[in-house]
């Protein structure tokens, strides 16, 4: 990509802060939204709670990124926590959206995050982009969550869906709360092992979406995982292999289900999640298994 202007919504976050990071380090300027009075050019005033931009400060922008959203695992899923999950997601896309639809000269893509929560429990059955939505909550948020980006779809902007996976990072995500526990030889199992995690490393999922906002071609949604899913069992003995500890102490599914309510079915769900288009358009995995994976987080 020549050097390029692109707004990113969520740049603070884990993704959205390594993607701003590697656009920046390649010469792009790269321009965060910010939910108080922009204090210079590099920034965006908007409220996605209110659905506000400051429209005309997308003007001029190559790209719109939106990774903006509330963590699944940072809270207990109250009924209020789970409207905070979806308000968070489909707000504040369906007002990046309508800016983007809105602007005279829109930019070229408007890439937004979405998850493969999208496909529900796959349980051994491998899904790729073109498997329906799975049922419960998470897919039907993310079905709404991509719905949300309609405006920008009828605008006829380039418009692509991220279904990320669980990345494996030490900054943040579910693999920040892992690496401790493990460290400390706590580390186990969690309910039969037997369930697939289709994860991705913070270095290949930052590469991925930079091939995404290159990608003239692609649109629509694209999963943004490693090309080989692993159990939760091969992971709990991939991390004991990287920290050079036991993993004696499973998590019992019942316990889960105690200690983290409706939640734990994400934690307990099978999802075999291939990157079928990812791979169809060249892209290439600098870190495709899990043991190379996790040896670039802890690196």
């Amino acid at each position: 990509m020549k050097r390029s202007r692109i707004a990113v919504a969520g740049a603070s976050g884990l993704i959205g802060s390594a993607l701003a990071r590697s656009l920046v380090a390649d010469g792009h300027e790269v321009v965060r939204l910010v939910r108080r009075p922009a204090q210079g050019k590099d920034e965006i005033e908007w409220d996605p709670r209110r659905q506000y931009v400051h429209t005309a400060a997308l003007a001029g922008c190559d790209a719109v990124v939106n990774l903006a959203a509330a963590g699944i695992g940072d809270h207990r899923w109250t009924d209020a926590y789970k409207k905070e999950l979806r308000d968070s997601r489909i707000l504040g896309t369906a007002a990046l959206a309508e800016a983007v639809a809105a602007l005279d000269e829109p930019p070229r893509v408007f890439l937004n995050g979405s998850a493969i929560g999208y496909y529900g429990d796959t349980g051994d059955r491998a899904v790729d982009e073109s498997a329906p939505a799975g049922d419960g909550f998470l897919p039907s948020m993310c079905v709404e969550w991509e719905e949300a980006a309609g405006a920008a779809v009828e605008s006829g902007v380039r418009t692509v869906f991220a279904r990320s996976g669980l990345v494996v990072a030490r900054e943040g995500g579910a693999w920040a709360r892992l690496f401790p526990l493990f460290k400390a030889g706590l580390g186990g199992r969690l309910g039969s092992g037997r369930q697939y995690w289709s994860f991705i490393a913070l270095h290949d999922e930052v590469a991925a979406l930079r091939h995404l906002l290159d990608s003239a071609d692609l649109s629509g949604p694209v999963n943004l995982t490693a090309p080989h899913p692993v159990t939760n069992r091969e992971v709990t003995a991939a991390m004991g292999r990287a920290l050079h500890r036991p993993t004696l102490f499973p998590a019992p599914a019942p316990a889960l289900r105690v200690a983290l309510g409706e939640m734990a079915g994400d934690v307990l769900v099978s999802q075999r999640v291939l990157p079928a288009r990812l791979l169809e358009s060249g892209f290439g995995f600098a870190f495709p298994g899990i043991d190379e994976a996790i040896g670039a987080a802890l690196g």
